[in-house]
């Protein structure tokens, strides 16, 4: 071929380029076309998965970038003058230019961002060699002097960059879209070329794969624009013609310059480089007094065995470190090891809390003994191979969870230890998902939201959906078919599905390079945070070291819970507890797991209930198995567990393997444990197999069945693995253990991984166990931004009786804080009081004693941050209850108070010695403020506007509840309660009719475009608050009972919308009722006599998707209770349609509500 495309954008350039790499590849393979460049704008994000996906199919990659350069410098950024800037296509000929490309293109984001990251003369003078340049499109700088009518100044401008460049390495680049100024200049640029000998090339400027894309690749740079298609964005293309055109498509185009045409393969064949995966390119790691390094990791490994077991090391335990110690040196990872103990050793060294593991990493012993991990392999039978193994040719990986307050500090002495130019952040890139996609594509179209929304809905909420899978609903599929709006919107969604929208910080990850990172990668600028331009596994293919430092709330609870303890028990620490606390597993049986660490949930509640755990490998299982795919062997694991004699191996071989686990396989571990001891693999094969399984590989999968039932050899006849037949397994038997490992590990946890957290787990439980007032109030602690779950974890503290008291100020701090057996709210919940304020407020009364009353607060807090709607703040919300006066009398006297100080004070300035006044004597005394204050006598004010205030400045309730005296009612009428409804997890599904019964806590009244009124209200119950959308016709009928402060009995639909809080739409209301009335509370007992007993499910059809989710729900619950399915379609009842009878609990029908809505549930007791 000769002819190269050398100036591309893909996907990378995020919202314009529209060149799907996979796609984009099999074009240029079906063109014929041997190589192909990316120039994206400005980035090189793209550079590397581009790359891979060229030489997977033969092709040439060409690394470049069309950069930015700025007007004047890089450092000049009035926006007057530079605003403009120009484009340049820059590509690399070899290593050289790959490194200077790379800092060219971060300097730009580094140094000389300004609306996009600009490049300057100064920087190209510096870093050209090995780069080939190409004049770019109309926004390079030459055509813009072109087209401005500056020949000359062109002219210079050429040869500028061509002294720059080098000779031949400086081209004039010619494109032709159809373009006016385009043709206009193309005999300009040629004569440019006649006068300078700058030879040309032909580019076509590719933003988009075929011709039929160019509507896709405008409602792209329309959703970047927010703009609609028609509208004027400044960024629309004017033809068709920025397609991936044929070879003889460019030389038709430019028939007259045939050269500029071949040149393109003049140019790429200079172009070599490749790229190197899989060397491991560690930081250097400083070892004390330059002792050989795995001398150093082996002595503080065996140190720690010591430390971990004692002086008698099992002979099992010391084999398996010997063992991993040859391996991490073998495959050059001990400085790995060593880098990682460092900085975890430092956190420790600091008192910030680190989780005992995460991941994999647990299942080293190594680890453990050196302190990275803090769960014991060997006890929990954790694999060492499933971390790290001959055979694997990516790099480990350990994640480390801090606590989520002081992860920074981590961060900071990695960035001291190394330079701060040896450590980066990492980029991520957000992607338009299935129905962010419909959304934002709707929206460029035009289509009213009402039309969007409706589709978007049929689009389900799961795990990996997309809308080609969604397609196959009856519903989705009927409209796609029946409506032409609704297919061009699925279509064009469709095309951009999957892209990247914006890039932005990866919350945990780090790379810590050996050189500096920008001699690796490229670096671009985040917000104010330096990231790699390439993610997190293109730098792991690349060897460099990338940990995650994740912050974890739970820890910081844990410390904190730990603190407040302390105080009462000086010698607590948490891990000397009991990991076998028999009250502790009888709380987690009865579900009584309100902020205990992953096992909140209801569904999670529900099977602790069934299983009734015993140990920590009970929860280690419960952890893996609750989630898609290990979720069907819940039921056979309960049952199993409560009666061994059930338990079934389809071959002996199982038992050793799967007796943990009451033969069902639940981690991934077991999965290479068979594969090992049933077809005789090493753990590093067994290993690829887990790989190969987990992420769906057909192909893989294909060869290893084979291989696996009937052994493999090599190309030498030497056995690899003998295969289950030769191990005396039936090859029916062995096909169908292998058919049960593929649908297991898709989806389930390494067991390493559920071990940690089910041991971090089993610590928040025994906590909120034996301290269940420190626990809580830590957990207030770390919410306290979030009012659903303060709301959510108070409700847990009423229910176990401890009292949420007003903040006082002589207990309360910061925090929630622990008082005789109750808590005392958060001050820094309280409005107009910052963290200044507080902590003098703590340190007055440390240095100086308790407060003893109102006017002695302000008199000693008064110039320490003292303002007036602080102390305001502090009487509305109980802050002085107890110490003298009520709360009307002191905000009575707070402005005298105020004004005496502020006297007093004044005073002692005037009376103080001025420059000249030594003559007439010495100064005045200073006068002292007055001891006490006179209060005037003044009824308390009445307890609904005690509430009031206190809801004013707290954001909640803290002496009671203006609706705790409806509870009853609400329950006998059964209202739907709102924390229920806005829970992130809600049972409630878009238009679920509900009935409230609630508190108007304010209103508010907008005219709409028809000229009607309509009003939006804040509603709330004991368990939270929600908007509430009342339209002009419903407030039309009843307009006086919409104000503040009335409490009403609200039939309503819930609205749910996509990045919005739920809401509920009002469609009457009633004032509330005094009682239930007589026949809506005999209704129901005069229903249930006519009413078949049972458990009634309704859906659609007997094909509706909802089925398969209520039978996995359904088999947990093994009961007495009949079930009966209601088909819609065909108006069918089908009774026991899973074989067993129910155990119907609130649990259970909390759940399947959520999945099939309030009215499609039916339990007639």
């Amino acid at each position: 071929m000769s002819f190269t495309h050398l100036h591309l954008h893909t996907e990378y350039s995020l919202l314009d380029g529209a060149c799907r790499i996979e796609q984009l590849m099999d074009e240029v393979q079906r063109l014929g076309q041997t190589s192909v460049a990316v120039t994206d704008h400005g980035v090189m994000y793209g550079v590397i998965d581009f790359y891979r996906a060229a030489k997977k199919r033969g092709i040439k990659p060409i690394i470049g970038c069309e950069v930015y350069m700025a007007a004047r410098t890089r450092f000049d950024k009035v926006h007057a003058l530079d605003s403009e800037r120009y484009h340049l296509i820059l590509l690399c000929e070899n290593e050289t230019g790959y490194k200077n490309l790379i800092k060219l293109v971060s300097e730009g984001f580094v140094t000389g961002f300004y609306t996009k990251p600009r490049i300057d003369r100064e920087l190209l003078e510096k870093y050209h060699e090995g780069l080939i340049a190409l004049s770019a499109c109309l926004a390079g700088e030459i055509p813009r002097a072109l087209l401005s009518g500056d020949y000359e100044g062109a002219k210079k401008k050429a040869l500028w960059y061509r002294s720059v460049m080098g000779e031949n390495n400086f081209f004039l680049e010619i494109q032709d879209h159809g373009l006016p100024e385009q043709r206009r200049i193309i005999p300009m640029l040629a004569q440019l070329s006649r006068e300078t000998g700058i030879p040309l090339v032909a580019t076509n400027d590719v933003h988009y794969i075929s011709k039929e894309d160019a509507e896709m690749q405008q409602v792209l740079i329309c959703i970047q624009t927010n703009h609609t298609l028609g509208e004027d964005t400044g960024m629309e293309f004017q033809t068709q013609e920025f397609y991936l055109k044929s070879e003889q498509e460019m030389l038709s185009l430019f028939s007259e310059y045939p050269d500029a045409v071949e040149r393109t393969s003049e140019i790429a064949e200079r172009c070599n480089v490749e790229f190197e995966f899989g060397k491991t390119k560690l930081p250097h790691f400083e070892v004390p007094g330059n002792q050989d390094h795995f001398e150093y990791l082996k002595n503080m490994a065996q140190e720690g065995m010591h430390r971990r077991y004692g002086e008698n090391i099992p002979e099992e335990y010391q084999k398996r470190l010997d063992y991993e110690l040859s391996v991490i040196s073998r495959m050059g990872y001990v400085d790995y090891y060593l880098i990682v103990h460092d900085f975890i050793n430092h956190a420790r060294s600091r008192n910030i809390p680190v989780g005992p593991g995460r991941g994999s990493g647990a299942g080293s012993i190594t680890a453990y003994a050196i302190g990275i991990t803090g769960i014991d392999p060997m006890k929990y039978s954790l694999l060492f191979e499933r971390f790290l193994n001959p055979e694997r040719v990516s790099m480990p990986d350990f994640d480390v969870d801090f606590c989520y307050e002081r992860r920074s500090e981590v961060i900071d002495y990695v960035i001291e230890k190394y330079g701060s130019d040896h450590v980066a952040q990492i980029v991520t890139f957000g992607t338009m998902a299935a129905r962010a996609a419909v959304r934002d594509v709707g929206r460029v179209l035009g289509m009213p939201y009402n039309d969007v929304d409706t589709v978007a809905k049929l689009i389900p909420r799961e795990l990996g959906i997309t809308i080609d899978k969604a397609l196959k609903s009856s519903d989705l599929r009927a409209l796609y078919e029946n409506d032409e709006n609704v297919r061009r919107l699925i279509d064009l969604s469709r095309k951009v599905e999957g892209m990247p929208r914006h890039a932005s910080t990866h919350a945990a990850g780090v790379v810590i390079t050996h050189d500096p990172v920008v001699s690796y990668v490229p670096l671009a600028r985040n917000d104010e945070a330096i990231v790699t331009q390439f993610t997190m596994t293109t730098l792991e293919e690349l060897g460099l070291l990338k940990m995650d430092f994740l912050g974890l709330r739970t820890l910081t609870v844990i410390r904190n819970a730990e603190k407040a303890i302390r105080n009462t028990d000086p010698s607590f620490s948490i891990e000397n507890i009991d990991m076998e606390d028999r009250q502790v597993f009888d709380m987690l049986c009865a579900g009584q797991t309100e902020g205990v660490f992953q096992f909140e949930s209801a569904g999670m509640r529900s099977v602790l209930s069934q299983l009734k755990p015993e140990s920590v490998e009970d929860l280690i299982a419960v952890i893996s198995l609750y989630r898609p795919g290990p979720m069907d062997s819940i039921p056979t694991y309960i049952e199993n567990r409560h009666n061994p004699a059930k338990i079934k191996y389809k071959t002996p071989k199982l038992k050793s393997i799967l007796d943990v686990t009451y033969g069902c396989i639940v981690y991934q571990e077991q999965v290479m444990q068979i594969c090992r001891e049933l077809a005789g693999y090493s753990y590093g094969r067994a290993d690829i197999v887990r790989r190969a399984m987990s992420k769906k590989k057909h192909d893989v999968m294909m060869r290893e069945r084979d291989s696996f039932v009937n052994g493999a050899v090599d190309e030498n006849g030497n056995i690899l693995c003998e295969g289950a037949v030769r191990r005396g397994v039936p090859a029916g038997v062995a096909n169908e253990i292998f058919d049960e490992m593929i649908s297991f590990a898709s989806y389930a946890f390494n067991k390493a991984h559920a071990a940690a957290y089910a041991f971090v787990a089993y610590r928040t439980a025994w906590l909120k166990c034996h301290y269940p007032c420190e626990f809580l109030a830590a957990l207030l602690t770390s919410f306290l931004d979030n009012s659903g779950k303060v709301a959510q974890y108070i409700n847990e503290c009423s229910r176990l009786g401890i009292k949420i008291l007003p903040p006082h100020v002589n207990r309360s701090t910061e925090a929630f804080e622990v008082s005789d057996g109750n808590i005392h709210f958060s001050l820094l919940a309280v409005k107009n009081l910052g963290r200044g304020f507080i902590r003098r407020m703590v340190d007055e009364r440390t240095l100086n004693g308790d407060f003893k009353d109102f006017y002695d607060f302000c008199r000693r807090m008064y110039g320490k941050d003292f303002n007036r709607r602080a102390i305001e703040s502090l009487v509305k919300c109980g802050a002085f209850d107890g110490m003298g006066a009520n709360r009307r009398q002191m905000c009575a006297v707070i402005d005298p108070i105020i004004e005496e100080l502020d006297n007093t004070k004044r005073r002692n300035v005037e009376g103080q010695i001025g420059f000249g006044d030594l003559s007439s004597g010495s100064a005045a005394e200073p006068t002292e403020p007055k001891s006490s204050f006179a209060y005037p006598p003044a009824e308390e004010f009445s307890p609904e506007m005690l509430l009031k205030y206190e809801k004013e400045v707290a954001g909640m309730y803290l002496s009671g509840h203006p609706m705790a005296q409806y509870r009853e009612l609400s329950k006998a009428l059964k209202c739907a309660q709102i924390g229920d409804i806005a829970a992130e997890e809600s049972r409630y599904k878009d238009n679920d009719r509900v009935l409230l019964l609630g508190l108007i806590t304010s209103a508010k009244k907008k005219i709409t475009k028809s000229d009607a009124t309509m009003a939006f209200l804040n509603f709330e119950d004991m368990t939270g608050s929600i908007e509430v959308i009342v339209f002009p016709k419903t407030l039309i009928e009843k307009p006086t009972m919409f104000h503040e402060g009335n409490i009403l009995l609200l039939h309503g639909r819930v609205s749910m919308r996509e990045d919005e809080d739920t809401k509920v739409v009002c469609e009457a209301v009633e004032p509330c009722p005094s009682s239930v009335p007589a026949e809506a509370a005999k209704a129901p007992t005069q229903e249930k006599k006519k009413a078949a007993r049972g458990l009634f499910l309704r859906f659609d059809t007997a094909s509706s998707p909802q089925i398969e989710y209520c039978r996995k729900l359904l088999n947990i619950f093994d009961g007495a209770v009949p079930l009966y399915y209601y088909f819609a379609d065909t108006k069918e009842y089908k009774r026991n349609p899973i074989g067993q009878n129910i155990d119907v609990n609130d649990v259970l029908l909390r759940e399947l509500r959520k999945i099939l809505g309030e009215s499609n549930v039916i339990f007639n007791e």
